[in-house]
């Protein structure tokens, strides 16, 4: 199918949605197609900024976590300086994990299957016998480097461009975002990983996204949530690269009221005085993903006043994913293409959505001018080390036989 297929709907919204109060959703195949996800995985997952974690899970150097998003593997560490720094988890020799384990502890990086080693900062440490062999440059072969940000709040941020400086600055997206004044009233060194778990689903992640950002359906399906916000009250605050969530609590839980935050692509913070969570929307195909959580405690609260909060959002996330698995389940069948949504009630998804569609469709007319697949995240060689043009020509330069009739703009 070729990507004018999902690119048809572009003009056809906008033209639908002239003089109504109600706007037109994005189409079901943007929901469903493999060539869509990875159209999203260059445009979006291989350039943008993306928080993934809190510096408090980094406590002493060697500590490290493997994250998986969108078909890339990669992993957090901090080295013997103190630094937390990422890197992809594929070993420079022949492609390999280098890093087996979830999380844990690390004094090296070392690949098992040539026995390739590699320091905390990434730097190639042992390549064995290569030392007898001429032309080879041991600081050329280190882990490939994933760019970090740390913000002001302590949240961790990775951008996966292979490039020296990345497309899109962290500020060009999230400046002001680690400024929230309804945030400084939290002391993020007073919170400790607590536990984290996950929920796999048979859903495309911005389902996951749709459903976060909107609470039309809470009153319906959650029943904790009345006795702890107000959800009348729910309002979203729209910025450049995030969502503000404010829900006015009852005055009975105002000392306890939770402030989310959306950031785009596919986090969410919510943060009390006793809990905070890090949950993730992490895509592994067009119809799968992990719904990834870290919560953290509050070293000064109560067991519990943390779990009060702790579980009612467990309880909450195991019925937003009954209701992403059933929507997808529809989405697959070919018969729904688009709804219609709420321009107050459901403000943030099409924020979101209006994203996505801005973000990809801009990526894909470049590569329609270029002729070519634009992939930010894939390393290249030095100039002197170019892979044979015979080479790359069986593959048309990136996209394989198949993948060239497909993309044939």
């Amino acid at each position: 199918m070729p990507p004018t297929s999902f690119l048809t709907f572009l003009g056809k919204t906008t033209e639908e949605n002239k003089g109504k109060d109600t706007i037109r959703a994005l189409p079901a195949q943007w929901y469903t197609s493999r060539e869509f996800y990875e159209l999203e995985r260059r445009s979006i997952f291989g350039r943008k900024w993306q928080l993934i974690s809190h510096r408090s899970r980094y406590q002493v150097p060697g500590d490290f976590v493997r994250y998986h998003l969108a078909g890339y593997d990669f992993v957090i560490i901090m080295d013997r300086e103190r630094r937390i720094g990422a890197f992809h988890n594929i070993c420079r020799h022949r492609a390999y994990t280098v890093v087996e384990q979830e999380a844990g502890k690390k004094s090296i990086l070392a690949c098992r299957y040539h026995g390739w080693s590699y320091g905390l900062n990434g730097k190639l440490a042992k390549a064995p016998d290569y030392q007898k062999l001429s032309g080879f440059e041991k600081e050329q072969n280190g882990l490939f480097r994933i760019h970090t940000h740390i913000d002001k709040f302590g949240f961790v941020w990775v951008n996966l461009d292979a490039a020296a400086q990345p497309e899109i600055s962290w500020e060009a997206d999230f400046a002001g975002v680690d400024e929230q004044e309804r945030l400084k009233v939290f002391n993020f060194d007073d919170y400790e990983l607590d536990h984290t778990w996950e929920q796999k689903l048979p859903a495309n992640w911005k389902i996951l996204a749709d459903n976060f950002n909107e609470c039309y359906h809470c009153k319906t399906t959650h029943p904790d949530i009345p006795t702890f916000l107000s959800i009348d009250a729910h309002d979203v605050e729209l910025k450049d690269g995030h969502m503000q969530h404010d829900h006015a609590a009852p005055p009975e839980f105002k000392k306890d009221c939770v402030n989310s935050t959306y950031y785009f692509p596919g986090t969410s913070t919510s943060i009390s005085p006793h809990f905070m969570m890090i949950q993730k929307f992490l895509p592994e195909g067009p119809v799968d993903s992990t719904m990834h959580y870290e919560v953290y405690k509050n070293k000064h609260s109560s067991d519990e006043d943390f779990r009060f909060i702790a579980d009612m959002y467990r309880r909450v996330m195991g019925e937003d994913k009954v209701l992403c698995e059933g929507q997808m389940g529809n989405l697959k069948t070919g018969v729904f293409t688009s709804g219609e949504l709420h321009p107050q009630w459901e403000r943030g998804p099409l924020f979101f959505q209006h994203t996505i569609r801005k973000v990809v469709t801009e990526h894909f007319r470049r590569e329609k001018e270029l002729g070519h697949e634009i992939c930010p995240a894939k390393q290249d060689l030095p100039e002197n080390e170019k892979i044979g043009e015979e080479d790359l020509e069986m593959c048309g330069g990136g996209s394989c036989p198949v993948e060239r009739e497909a993309l044939a703009w």
